[in-house]
């Protein structure tokens, strides 16, 4: 069965953050008290100094949280993940070159 997905009031996030922010504990430490995920609490702070909450690997949470990017920007980023797509192939091929070369049997 599906676990129920608790909600919170604002005031219990604003008190959860004063809690934080006051006690100079670790942030662990206080959401373990709470019975929260320490994402949890993280994300509420960041709220509450106004900023977006972020997903695990750091980009923005929200799509279209983050600035826009410039079309130099994208075509720069571009450039890059094709450079780097190109160098993926290679290091592939020789990988597979080498499986070749390794799973022939012994003369």
């Amino acid at each position: 069965m599906a676990k129920m997905r608790r909600s919170f009031t604002d005031e219990f996030k604003r008190e959860a953050v004063a809690l934080l922010d006051g006690s100079g504990r670790p942030l662990e430490h206080v959401a373990r008290e709470l019975g929260l995920q320490p994402s949890v609490l993280r994300n509420w702070r960041r709220a509450a100094q106004g900023q977006p909450p972020r997903s695990r690997s750091g980009a923005p949470a929200v799509p279209g949280a983050a600035t826009p990017a410039t079309p130099d920007e994208q075509t720069a980023e571009i450039a890059r993940l094709r450079r780097e797509l190109e160098r993926a192939r290679q290091e592939r091929d020789i990988l597979e070159k080498a499986i070749s070369i390794f799973s022939e049997a012994p003369r």
